[in-house]
């Protein structure tokens, strides 16, 4: 775009190009042009049926924001998309509201969501309205440095956290030596009255701290008065304020000590240096908390080497890894780590996946076998096939989809902003009130108290721990949980999972292998049982469920050749059917039959009850229209599964198996595994109508499945959970993938869950209580009672280490959410409904 949106008309002309959402028909794209042609300043109109887009150039007197409004009003709307930026110069929460405010206010914008930790933010709106340059002036108006997060090289975050910690090291550092002589020399005149109160010592010690204040203070002033000029003061004005207050009163009684009241001229000096020395401190220690918190991505990226072996005209050539190529054959050697992923097309090996499933026991690899980059060969040596690269590999997916959850927010999170967002103003109304009341109620000389309590107000208050305890622990629990094979897709899915009620499980290749074998084969008389099997194998090689590849597996296993279908239709809940040589076949449940107008045969239709009752899964098939055969397939329940259903009943929750297998294989399945609420011969659009009466009778749901036809229920559900070794489209549909496959990751998943939860409570309860409890105390409230005072250089510590206790706190979360077992699940217990 040519110019920034803003709330008053584009002066210059703007070209403006976007995807338009609902259109059509020509009578669509008649009211698409018609309405943007109303908007004033509008020419050159082009809307294209075909690529869904409309073009259009703006001239004065209306905004791209009034187009995309404009659309949305004539049922059109703009898609929305995210852009993220990177934020710098953000020292609490308040500065995190004040951002979010800029951004929400910049016309198109939908909504915005900032993570202090991070130091990004995630803005939707409107795609195609407005451009990232808009976003980051708004920001910039704000008084905060930023930056397109795509904008040339990609800053390192735990690069960029190392340099910020070094600047405060040493800051830090210098601050430390200069107050050391100031501290020396203040508190050195109680115990030799000669040092105290002399013309030279009190120029020293103004020297000093103006080397203080201009030197490795400066940051609090640069960033802090603007702010405060602006009126959107944040914590850096109130060190600002503190520290400049206490240093200006000792800078006149030093030089004019005849402008205070008689007996009023005291220094302060040291509290001024001291402020600013234990605020550095306590940023610093924060500094290396927060670089700990996100050594997840750090340590996932990490994982992949540098290099890679590529055969190339029969020879090994080492190349970086950037230089690899989608169909390269990489060499991996015994100990080394997989460049890239791919498939193994030669070697056998056992490889460590325990980065990316959590699961400690090596698997074994041989021709055709997934491999999955940065993973650890064992003893063997393997060539792979790379088929990914880059972005698109396991390794990069999960470090952005951990990423993305670690910059998300929780609903908790919103009772903290709107706490953050009045708290600054609110104490420095709170260090006037203290001022003006020693002021006027303190026995004469009271100016210098006055001063002393209201910088102790400015200085004790903390809103960067407010700001840091939600963000902190998603940040440390997503990071576990990655590091345990649990991906969070959103933040959010951290405090839902924890208040799950009722947790139900798909049955084929969730709760069992998903690796059926076909172990009964009825056919009818005059039909010869190899010809019907290759017919019906070649049929259900089109289809993805794991039904379909025992059969093929089945009858390869004779010998059988598997001919290629002419046609093939999959309807979701009831079987497949198509033309495979010639002849019309059909396979799937008895329903499918009944919707095909096929007569089912009665022998086969008691054998196939005897084999449900047995737990098999029977599957019926019909040739030309007449129902001729009957298959039984088997999968054995996965370990862990009955572990994993125990200690949720355990923890008092009601767990159900929601299938489309026959009800009486599944209630077979069921029984081995303790679960007592079954939904069997369920259709996708039943999973969904099952969740919801599930929701009605006990509250939220959490759904686990792995297949195409689970992506409905794992949207419908109020945390959708899929198995990783599943479709992709189950997958993109879930709130958390459980890369295992184990069903007791479910378990360890609602552990971090509450861990998380129950740390943000914690931290979010020290904040607000550490403020409640110690600003009245530094106002001075406890004085007339006979209580302490409290001065401003403990108020500095006091304050420091608030935020220091949150993040350490937050650290702990390291250690959480190891795998439960159900003599453990009671300890794990749910808050009551």
């Amino acid at each position: 775009m040519a110019a920034s949106i803003g709330t008053a008309p584009v002066p210059e002309p703007v070209f403006l190009s976007f995807p338009v959402e609902g259109m059509s028909c020509a009578s669509c794209v008649g009211r698409v042009e018609r309405a943007l042609k109303a908007l004033p300043g509008a020419r050159d109109v082009a809307v294209n049926l075909a690529t869904h887009r409309a073009s259009l150039v703006l001239g004065g007197g209306a905004s791209p924001a009034d187009a995309a409004a404009a659309l949305a009003d004539a049922g059109y709307p703009v898609p929305e998309t995210q852009s993220r930026i990177a934020i710098e110069g953000m020292s609490c929460a308040s500065c995190v509201g004040r951002v979010e405010r800029a951004l929400a206010a910049v016309p198109g914008v939908s909504g915005a969501s900032v993570n202090l930790v991070t130091g990004q933010a995630a803005i939707r709106h409107p795609e195609g309205v407005l451009t990232v340059a808009d976003l980051v002036g708004a920001v910039e108006a704000a008084g905060y440095e930023a930056r397109p997060l795509d904008d040339g090289p990609r800053i390192d975050p735990a690069a960029r956290q190392e340099a910020e910690g070094r600047a405060l090291r040493r800051d830090l550092i210098v601050a430390a030596l200069l107050s050391a002589p100031v501290v020396v020399l203040d508190m050195g005149g109680h115990i030799l009255p000669n040092l105290h109160g002399g013309a030279v010592t009190a120029l020293v010690q103004a020297a000093l701290a103006t080397l203080v204040l201009a030197w490795p203070g400066r940051r609090f002033f640069r960033r802090g008065v603007p702010g405060l000029l602006r009126g959107h003061p944040d914590m850096n004005a109130l060190v600002a304020l503190g520290a400049g207050a206490a240093y200006l009163y000792s800078l006149v009684s030093t030089l004019v000590p005849g402008l205070l009241p008689a007996g009023a001229a005291h220094l302060y000096f040291e509290a001024s240096v001291l402020i600013v020395t234990l605020i550095l401190l306590g940023r610093t220690l924060e500094s290396r908390a927060r670089g700990r918190t996100g050594q997840a991505i750090a340590q996932l990226m990490d994982l992949a080497p540098k290099t890679a072996r590529v055969i190339r005209d029969g020879a090994e050539v080492e190349v970086p890894l950037a230089a690899l190529r989608v169909g390269d054959v990489v060499r991996v050697r015994p100990g080394e780590r997989v460049a890239a992923d791919g498939f193994v097309v030669s070697g056998t090996s056992h490889i460590d996946e325990s980065m990316v499933t959590g699961e400690p026991a090596p698997v074994r690899k041989s021709p055709g076998d997934r491999m999955v980059g940065g993973t650890l060969n064992g003893r063997g040596s393997l060539d792979l096939r790379v088929d990914a690269v880059g972005a698109g590999t396991v390794l990069a997916q999960i470090a952005a989809l951990v990423e993305r959850a670690q910059g998300g927010k929780l609903p908790i999170q919103a009772l903290v902003d709107r706490v953050t967002g009045r708290f600054v103003p609110a104490v420095i109304g709170i260090a006037l009130a203290t001022f003006l009341g020693w002021l006027a109620f303190a026995p004469a000389p009271a100016l210098g108290p006055a001063l002393v309590n209201a910088v102790a107000v400015l200085i004790i208050a903390c809103p960067c721990a407010m700001g840091l305890a939600t963000p902190t622990a998603i940040m440390v629990g997503n990071g576990r949980a990655a590091g345990r094979g649990i991906l969070f897709r959103d933040g959010a899915a951290l405090q839902r999972l924890r208040d799950v009620r009722v947790v139900a499980f798909d049955k084929t290749g969730t709760l069992t292998e998903g690796r059926p074998r076909v172990t009964d084969f009825f056919v009818g008389a005059g039909v010869a049982e190899g010809a019907v099997l290759a017919l019906a194998a070649g049929l259900e090689s089109r289809s993805e469920h794991p039904l379909a590849g025992a059969v093929v597996a089945a009858a390869r296993d004779r010998g059988l050749a598997v001919p290629d279908p002419e046609q093939f239709e999959a309807l979701d809940g009831f079987g497949v059917s198509g033309r495979v040589t010639g002849r019309s076949v059909a396979l799937g449940a008895p329903r499918y039959l009944d919707r095909l107008g096929i007569a089912r045969d009665p022998g086969l239709v008691a054998e196939a009850e005897r084999l449900a009752g047995a737990g098999r899964s029977p599957i019926h098939l019909a040739l030309d229209g007449r129902h001729v055969a009957l298959l039984a397939v088997s999968d054995s329940v996965k370990v862990g599964a009955r572990e994993a259903v125990a200690a949720l009943k355990a923890q008092g929750l009601v767990v159900a198996m929601v299938t489309g297998d026959d009800p009486r294989a599944a209630a077979g399945i069921a029984k081995t595994l303790g679960i007592n609420a079954v939904a069997a011969g369920i259709l996708p659009g039943g999973k969904v109508e099952t969740l919801k009466r599930y929701r009605t009778a006990h509250g939220p749901v959490a759904f686990v499945g792995d297949g195409i036809n689970d992506a409905p229920a794992l949207a419908e559900a109020d945390v959708g959970l899929a198995i990783g070794t599943g479709t992709d489209i189950a997958v993109a549909s879930a709130d958390v993938v459980l890369m295992s496959g184990d069903p007791l990751a479910l378990v360890e998943a609602m552990a971090l869950s509450r861990a998380v939860m129950a740390n943000i409570r914690h931290n979010l309860f020290w904040a607000f209580a550490y403020n409640a409890a110690l600003i009245p105390v530094a106002a001075g409230l406890l004085v007339p009672f006979g209580g302490p005072p409290l001065s401003p250089v403990l108020a500095a510590g006091a304050m420091a280490f608030s935020s220091v206790f949150v993040l350490g706190n937050a650290l702990r979360l390291r250690r959480a959410g190891e795998r439960a077992a159900p003599a453990e699940a009671t300890a794990l217990a749910p808050r009551p409904a």
